[in-house]
């Protein structure tokens, strides 16, 4: 056994091997297969060290390619830039969203300005020189994020703060990271895809006809087929095709608590010429939820009268004028043109009217009013301003021309006070019934438009010729003559040293921190006037413009745009009372009765999450 042992080639080694210690276990020797992976690890380490980067095989190489280092480079600053403050607090999904796209679009500037250079400029980085730089970045990466995303979550909680809301921010760093990454991914293998099928177009033309004439044909045909494809399968028949199902499913439903009324005097009911099933659910909502002359005399300590509705849902009428006729005979059934005021609203794309506006002149004329209304679709607002956006306008505009022609019939001193409203699209659909500001104080007694988008063209005429030195988010025109702006109605409606306030007055809810007033398609190329110092009360200083960027923001905060509590966002509250108070109130109001009225209306109607229109 011993010559055996002598005779094995291991046994000298293990002759030669120390014994282990005392109470010690025996470290086993590493075999080798764990050795060559070893070996191979830092093989492959020191590899990655020299070149960080992978070479495509072949130029033909477009979807898979590795990404360039300049456009990288851009696309980390653009989200860096993302992650700014906008006009309201963004939830940490919204925020990867925002990320991941101008990520994208700064990927895109950097590889066409890495382009340029490689096609324009002779001399090219070594291999080393490359190499070193991809390490730097690839180290420094992921601590830079951390920072910015950092310091964006603490410009957060100051917006918060500004908007008076809870400093406490879920703020979920990792999370926000990973939906950019997967969204920029998305984006990039979606272009490089385009361009694959560019270059393929081109080559396959380049067998029939000249190299110049194929890449002109190919680039026309690949934008035609990625336009078409966008518009006509993804929006048309993706998009609008799903939230039209949506929207239509939603218009027969009725909300829960939503009862048909049996008062003579408003829409849906027995006696109207609407029938219920034709208000669509927003209608059935206004007509089924109407306050009681019994509630409003609780408020008003005296005797009240049942308010008078008057809704014409899209179902009922083939085109405007015969809906705005209708309209016009409901309102005659009910004795509309006997009561003290009559409103005309415009509604927004689903057909809704905020009812703290409506509640609000109904409680304060003790009940004696009649507001008359038509829908004209039932699609979300954000599906009908790129369908038929004019549509509103139109349908507005019929309603209000017929029930004023009506109106006129009646003895001048026996007529009703005459009011026009709207809310977010109803404005620029209820400043559309209008040739301007004087055809609107000719004709009216009175209007609160609260707020108004961008496109809203009365408004924006009155801002662009606002008073010199007043800023965009309260202008004062003429002085404050018959238009004033105001976000917080008990202060900003009283203008120092201006004219006296003549009637008719009209009153222009808007907070400087509402995205929907200031989102415009100019956000992307042009620093708007809403940043200009000085900011508006609600706006962190913070917050700065940068091409492309603010304009995603800016998209994105109109989805969280009721995120914040009123007077702030999209969100008005209570503030259409003191606006009403100030436009036309009724004999013996006082600030006392705005204040309680402001108090009920904010009971009966809590604040609600998500878009009504």
């Amino acid at each position: 056994m011993d010559k055996q042992a002598a005779a094995s080639p291991t046994a000298p080694a293990a002759r030669s091997a120390p014994a282990p210690a005392s109470g010690s276990p025996a470290r086993p020797a590493p075999s080798a297969a764990l050795r060559s992976a070893a070996r191979a690890a830092g093989a492959r380490a020191a590899a990655l060290a020299r070149k960080p980067y992978w070479e495509r095989p072949h130029d033909n190489w477009i979807v898979r390619r590795w990404p360039d280092l300049t456009a990288c480079l851009v696309a980390t600053f653009f989200f860096w830039l993302s992650l700014t403050p906008s006009l309201v607090p963004r939830p940490w999904y919204y925020q990867g969203v925002v990320g991941g796209i101008t990520a994208a679009i700064g990927y895109g500037l950097g590889a066409l300005a890495s382009w340029l250079y490689r096609l324009l400029a002779p001399w090219r980085p070594s291999e080393r020189v490359r190499a070193r730089c991809w390490l730097v970045y690839l180290l420094v990466l992921p601590w830079a994020v951390g920072i910015m995303l950092g310091q964006s979550a603490d410009m957060q909680r100051e917006l918060r703060r500004l908007q008076e809301l809870p400093p406490t921010l879920t703020w979920h760093s990792l999370m926000i990271a990973l939906i950019s990454l997967a969204v920029l991914v998305l984006l990039l293998v979606t272009a490089r895809s385009v361009r694959l099928l560019t270059r393929v177009l081109t080559r396959l033309l380049n067998r029939i006809m000249p190299w110049p004439v194929a890449v002109a044909l190919g680039l026309a045909m690949s934008t035609t087929i990625v336009a078409i494809g966008t518009r006509d399968v993804v929006w048309d028949r993706g998009v609008l095709e799903i939230a039209d199902r949506i929207a239509a499913a939603k218009d027969r439903s009725t909300d829960p608590g939503v009862l048909r009324p049996y008062s003579p005097l408003v829409s849906g009911s027995p006696d109207s010429l609407v029938a219920w099933e034709d208000l669509g659910n927003k209608g059935r909502t206004f007509t089924g939820t109407v306050p009681s002359d019994t509630e409003i005399s609780g408020f008003t300590g005296e005797d009240a009268l049942d308010p008078i509705r008057v809704y014409v849902g899209r179902a009922a009428y083939e085109d405007y004028e015969d809906g705005a006729e209708l309209a016009v005979r409901e309102l005659e059934r009910t004795g509309a043109f006997e009561r003290e005021v009559l409103a005309v609203t415009g509604t927004t794309g689903t057909g809704w009217v905020n009812p703290t506006t409506v509640e609000a002149l109904e409680y304060m004329y003790g009940g004696d009013t009649a507001i008359a209304t038509m829908q004209y679709s039932y699609m979300p607002s954000w599906a009908s301003f790129m369908v038929d956006r004019n549509e509103a306008g139109i349908a507005t505009t019929a309603l209000f021309d017929a029930i004023y022609e009506r109106w006129l019939q009646e003895p001048e001193d026996e007529r009703p006070t005459l009011l026009v409203f709207g809310e977010s699209l109803s404005v620029a659909a209820i400043e559309a019934a209008f040739d301007g500001l004087d055809d609107m104080i000719e004709r009216t007694d009175g209007a609160l438009l609260i707020g108004p988008p961008d496109f809203s063209p009365l408004h924006t005429e009155l801002t662009e010729n606002r008073d010199e030195g007043s800023p965009v988010w309260r202008p004062v025109y003429d002085e404050g003559r018959h238009v004033r702006f105001a976000q917080f109605p008990e202060d900003d409606l009283d203008i120092p040293q201006g004219k006296p306030w003549e009637e008719p007055r009209i009153v222009y809810l808007q907070n400087a921190s509402d995205p929907v007033v200031w989102w415009s398609p100019d956000l992307l190329f042009q620093r708007p006037e809403w940043l200009h110092e000085p900011l508006g009360p609600d706006v962190t200083s913070a917050i700065d413009w940068f091409p492309f960027v603010t304009f995603w923001q800016t998209t994105v905060d109109m989805a969280v745009s009721y995120g914040a509590p009123a007077p702030h966002g999209h969100r008005y509250g209570s503030n259409p009372v003191a606006a009403w108070a100030a436009i036309a109130p009724p004999e013996g109001w006082t600030d006392t009765d705005t204040e309680r009225l402001s108090w009920l209306l904010e009971i009966r109607h809590p604040p609600r999450h998500g878009w009504a229109g």
